[in-house]
């Protein structure tokens, strides 16, 4: 069994092409203009598939300069526009990044939060079967995941409708199946996620609930950077663990 890679910012022995970056090397480029950059974070855009970075054999990152202009948008995006990652990834798929003018971070656009409200409103629900032709997943996956809880569809004019982090968790669970992991399987992933949640939520739900609008800005930021730390933690004492298998 091959031993799992952990992304440490450290360039990798292999050959690396020129213009390409280690993970590392992309956030100390980008730390003066976005100060809370960090590697957990850029992996958290990857999970989320807003960066598709190549690798190396050895399985390191490496960032073409068009990924690092694609990592700027979402970041000034988030930063001086305040748009959810969903809504950020609509903005890419249009060019977003492509037209961003790189001389200077865009300004907060009231007409964007606007667009972004009802984007999200107007795009995040799927029907059974656009989630099924997306992913790949055959009906019973999709009941089965709804029966464990790891999923949960809304009822609307008699017809089930799922949000995009459903369809993106059968299309994860869709790839595990290959590998005979079934839905009864991931109680022990729902479990976890709902202990981190009822963490994160505990740590900052004061400053979420305030009326204090830049109080709650801080407080989304501060739960994005949690989020993202918790799931390099978690990759990491996973890697860890699986260490011990290959042995």
């Amino acid at each position: 069994m091959a031993q799992a890679e952990v992304d440490t910012g450290a360039p990798d022995p292999g050959p690396i092409p020129g213009k390409a970056l280690t993970i590392g090397a992309v956030c100390k480029q980008l730390e003066r203009e976005f100060p809370d950059i960090s590697i957990s974070k850029i992996r958290y855009l990857e999970d989320q598939k807003l960066l598709s970075p190549r690798r190396t054999a050895g399985g390191y990152r490496l960032f073409t300069p068009a990924d690092v202009t694609r990592l700027r948008t979402i970041l000034r995006l988030q930063r001086d526009e305040f748009l959810p990652l969903r809504v950020i990834r609509q903005e890419l798929a249009a060019g977003r990044a492509e037209s961003e003018d790189q001389s200077k971070p865009a300004a907060p656009d009231a007409k964007a939060l606007r667009r972004a409200t009802v984007a999200g409103a107007a795009q995040s629900k799927f029907r059974l079967d656009e989630v099924l032709d997306e992913t790949g997943a055959d009906p019973g996956l999709v009941k089965e995941l709804e029966e464990y809880g790891v999923i949960r569809g809304e009822r609307l004019d008699g017809e089930t409708l799922y949000d995009e982090t459903d369809r993106e968790i059968v299309r994860a669970v869709t790839e595990l199946k290959r590998y005979g992991v079934g839905g009864r399987n991931l109680r022990v992933f729902r479990t976890s996620a709902d202990r981190e949640a009822a963490l994160l939520e505990q740590i900052l739900a004061p400053a979420l609930r305030s009326r204090n609008p830049e109080r709650r800005k801080e407080a989304v930021e501060a739960l994005e950077n949690l989020a993202a730390i918790a799931s390099h933690l978690k990759h990491l004492l996973l890697i860890r663990d699986l260490r011990k298998i290959a042995r």
